[in-house]
């Protein structure tokens, strides 16, 4: 082999390895992806069984109900649609009725979100924007007085 054939096949070997890195890093993060949906959005969405979501919204009035232990259950809504959510563990401080929620997990075979995250928010500060701007379109966002 010539000093140029050597080159050229380290170089092309190079090039494969961080073809096949790059690869692995889009495969990895495509499984990991959780997509944000709001209740009235579900309607519309193909979702596969088990598949790993994130729903937002607002704590509907009303719907906590506590179960045993840190079992909880919930609707989070969006002024035109509700979704019944069930979760374990212990709840944010700021986990209360009429306030912004994002919730992570699948829905369940008997059609239930079951939530392995919730996070509770106070005002669009810390919300993500989509959630706010969504809540504002439809008319439901309370602005908070700071």
């Amino acid at each position: 082999m010539t000093r140029k054939q050597k080159r050229l096949s380290v170089i092309a070997g190079a090039l494969a390895f961080l073809g096949a890195a790059t690869a692995l890093t889009f495969y990895a993060l495509g499984q990991k992806a959780s997509y944000f949906y709001m209740p009235a959005d579900l309607q519309a969405a193909t979702l596969e069984p088990g598949q790993r979501i994130r729903l937002g919204g607002l704590v509907e009035n009303g719907t906590i109900v506590r179960g045993q232990g840190t079992e909880v259950a919930f609707g989070v809504t969006d002024s035109e649609e509700t979704v019944k959510v069930r979760y374990t563990g212990l709840l944010p401080d700021l986990f209360r009725e009429g306030q912004g929620v994002i919730t992570e997990g699948s829905f369940g075979s008997d059609g239930v979100f079951v939530a392995d995250s919730v996070l509770a928010k106070h005002d669009e500060n810390y919300m993500p924007k989509e959630v706010a701007d969504s809540l504002k379109e439809k008319g439901v966002w309370q602005e908070s007085a700071q």
